[in-house]
């Protein structure tokens, strides 16, 4: 359960999560077809946009110094509003530049809400509730996608894709601007650390979220490029994937929190990494479109225990140290990520199996690491 006084923060939060997610799997959704398309992007290419994409990520460090002159729940929504400005621009810049210019503007929106998201989501709720808290957030995510989903279906009945981004980009600016006037701040909390800091003892966190960045890179930007470029899925295929995917997630979401608290972080994450390692190799040597379909949805559902890195964050940090943590993981989750995607989509046109099995690598790295997370957490947390 969560404490009364932590409701109006949550609500925010979800409000929020719901705009963010609902524009940008509308984005998401067509962006592919959109770019191979309109815009004539091949791998290479692709891979360079996903690369730059990523740059607002690895800059998420300014966040910290954002918040000297700006709040975070404010700097939350201000984010969303730049994220709605590039998908609705998205559409009327059908070139490699101008998919680029536009996916940038859309990327730092998004990062940067993240970034806060995790912030505030840590300062607020403590390390029962966190797990419980993040878990519905993706949950609610999950929703959003859904609707985005359905959404996508309905108006590519109606409206060309450039319509399609300026619809759902504009959502997500009004959304902002009605969440601009929403005050959920507790002046109470522990003032946050406004510097830039590594700290030696959270090196397994910046290890762990490290692996994770780099990994996911390889499934966000070659997993429906694989889709579409070898299997011939269309706009409306992958949109169906999408509604099933996260329905799937909506209803599992929830259960992750509980399984947090229940069996703790390493546990977790090991069957993460284990799944993932062959759910890459699959991707890398899979000649069926069903195959290739189910492998992308076990792909985001034990992508979901991510949220277990931050709560292993959560409970070896300083509280003062939220927001700094936060900002720095999102930073080195995106160091690989600048240049992955941009490597990746060379080695795609030397053998598309290359990203995947690097990815399976990386996996297997992080499954390594995730045996030096102490079992004594949960029995720590528990007699809190």
């Amino acid at each position: 359960m969560i404490r009364e006084n932590r409701r109006d923060m949550f609500v925010f939060l979800l409000l929020l999560n719901l705009a963010v997610y609902i524009s940008f799997q509308s984005w998401s959704t067509i962006f592919n077809n959109f770019a191979v398309e309109k815009a004539s992007l091949d791998g290479f290419y692709m891979g360079l946009t996903q690369s730059i994409r990523e740059i607002p990520g690895f800059l998420s460090l300014l966040v910290i110094l954002a918040i000297v002159v700006l709040p975070e729940h404010k700097l939350a929504v201000v984010s969303l509003i730049v994220l709605g400005f590039g998908i609705a621009v998205t559409g009327f810049l059908p070139s490699t530049t101008g998919v680029i210019i536009s996916t940038l503007i859309m990327s730092f929106g998004f990062h940067f809400f993240e970034t806060v998201n995790q912030s505030l989501t840590l300062q607020y709720f403590n390390k029962l509730e966190t797990p419980l808290v993040l878990s519905r957030l993706r949950s609610v995510a999950a929703g959003g996608n859904i609707a985005a989903g359905v959404l996508v279906i309905i108006l590519l009945k109606f409206m060309e894709y450039k319509y399609i981004f300026l619809v759902t980009g504009l959502l997500a600016v009004a959304a902002g601007i009605y969440c601009l006037k929403l005050n959920p701040i507790d002046s109470s909390l522990p003032a946050q650390k406004k510097k830039l800091q590594l700290k030696a003892k959270y090196w397994l966190y910046y290890a762990l979220t490290f692996l994770s960045g780099a990994r996911r890179q390889v499934f966000t930007a070659f997993s429906v490029f694989l889709m579409v470029e070898k299997f011939g899925f269309s706009t409306k295929e992958i949109a169906y994937l999408f509604i099933i995917n996260n329905m799937t997630n909506f209803f599992f979401n929830p259960v992750i929190g509980k399984m947090v608290n229940k069996y703790g972080e390493r546990r977790l994450l090991s069957i993460e990494y284990t799944t993932l390692t062959m759910v890459f190799i699959g991707y890398a040597f899979t000649d069926s479109k069903l195959l290739v379909a189910l492998l992308y949805i076990i792909d985001n559902l034990v992508y979901s225990f991510v949220i277990s890195i931050r709560t292993f964050y959560q409970k070896i940090a300083e509280p003062e140290d939220f927001a700094n943590g936060s900002a720095m993981g999102f930073t080195i989750n995106h160091i690989a990520a600048v240049f992955i995607p941009f490597a990746g989509g060379i080695l795609w046109m030397v053998d598309r199996k290359i990203p995947f099995l690097i990815a399976a690598l990386l996996a297997f790295l992080s499954l390594v690491l995730a045996q030096f997370i102490p079992s004594e957490l949960r029995k720590h947390q528990k007699q809190q």
